[in-house]
């Protein structure tokens, strides 16, 4: 398979999996006193929000490649 096709599919997964799922969420534990046999620790939960836009724009670029790579052919 050519290069370009193959980063043209993985941008095109990435957008369509951007556009499905635009937000996820993770959690890190941080602790806070460590005191010999005391310890204590508190989660802490991010998240992080992946714009609509920039899902469609790699979904656009990867269909770009995708075409490109089949015209070189």
């Amino acid at each position: 398979m050519k290069p370009f096709a193959l980063i043209g599919i993985v941008l095109i997964l990435g957008g369509i999996a951007a556009v499905a799922v635009p937000r996820f969420s993770y959690t890190t534990e941080k602790p806070i006193v460590d005191i010999g046999p005391l310890k204590a620790s508190v989660t802490e939960e991010h998240s992080f929000t992946f714009p609509d836009m920039a899902g469609i724009g790699l979904f656009v670029v990867g269909a770009a490649l995708l075409l490109v790579s089949r015209r070189t052919a």
